[in-house]
């Protein structure tokens, strides 16, 4: 019951803001990205944990996208299915492992999803909607899913996908189904991706489709050898730097790692990203203490960060509205 009034109470804050039945007309704010769903209740990437976070009243669902052995897109973080879900138990190897790209669709829409970490196979309160909300879904029904919860809540549910793999066939799969449902510059949508060049890539294809669509940059803080800043872009154990300038040139923002000592993310960099014209949203506060998550979050509100991707969304969100409360 205690669980029931605190969504509850994390809902009815949301609506004064922008949430569970508002406008999206009010002035721009911090955006709570679901990273994973409310990936630290419930099981990663499924229609239910992406239901909780909207009822906890975060502003986008995050699917990280693979692509399955017969080219659909499905939302699961990792390129292979054991550690997410109970594939070892229905299916046996395939060259030596569980690679999501050796499994049809088909396949993978037999397996259940089980709760990683912190994560639980229900939330007290909460039932999810959906017939099925702890398979494999794939990106339509991602889409259509942020559609229907728009309207059940009375406002747009953004969506954030994430090209995991550096592929044209996925940068095509991504804009091919944007495109279908009527996604465009103005939508409330980001396509995020560590890959430069596969975002440079997107870019180029969306101007010749002539649907310019917003994108962030996945990366870390980082000084170039004179010691100004840079956007880091990780690529296995190397580190390329690129101005924030160059940045700006095929994306709307940066998502930046926080809390890490070797790439630390400063003020100084969140001020001169937004000179440059970038958003910067942070990964990922995974902070389950209310009273810790609730400082975490202040500290980089306060330095002017604008999205968050966090794993217990009615913390970013209570966080969140407190901020702008207080402004």
């Amino acid at each position: 019951m205690k669980a029931l009034t605190s969504l509850a109470a994390v809902c009815l804050s949301a609506l004064v803001l922008a949430g569970c039945g508002g406008s999206d007309d009010a002035p721009a704010q911090p955006q709570v990205i679901a990273h994973r769903g409310a990936s630290g209740y419930l099981p990663e990437h499924t229609l239910g944990g992406y239901e909780l976070a909207i009822r906890m009243g975060v502003d986008f669902i995050e699917p990280d996208l693979q692509i399955t052995k017969d080219g659909a897109l499905v939302a699961i973080h990792d390129d292979t299915l054991n550690r997410t879900t109970n594939v070892a138990t229905l299916f046996a190897q395939r060259n030596g492992g569980y690679k999501v790209a050796d499994f049809t669709l088909a396949e993978i829409k037999t397996l259940t999803v089980i709760p990683t970490g912190t994560g639980k196979t229900s939330y007290p309160g909460f039932t999810p909607s959906a017939a099925n909300p702890f398979t494999v879904p794939t990106f339509q029904e991602v889409v259509d899913f942020a559609k229907k919860q728009s309207n059940a809540v009375g406002r747009e549910v953004g969506i954030y996908p994430e090209a995991k793999q550096a592929d044209p066939v996925m940068e095509d799969g991504i804009l091919k189904t944007l495109n279908a449902n009527g996604y465009n510059a103005g939508s409330k949508l980001f396509i995020q991706s560590f890959s430069d060049a596969t975002l440079r890539s997107m870019r180029a294809k969306q101007i010749a489709q002539n649907n310019k669509m917003p994108q962030i940059l996945l990366g870390v803080a980082t000084k170039a050898a004179d010691g100004s800043l840079r956007m880091g872009v990780v690529g296995g154990t190397s580190v390329t730097t690129l101005t924030l300038q160059e940045v700006a040139g095929f994306t709307e923002g940066v998502g930046v790692l926080i809390n890490n000592t070797t790439y630390p993310l400063t003020k100084a960099f969140i001020d001169q990203a937004h000179a440059a014209g970038l958003k910067v949203h942070g990964w990922t506060f995974a902070q389950a203490d209310a009273t810790l998550a609730a400082t975490e979050f202040r500290q980089f509100l306060d330095m002017g960060m604008d999205g968050m991707f966090a794993n217990y969304p009615d913390l970013a969100v209570a966080a969140r509205n407190t901020y702008v409360q207080g402004k």
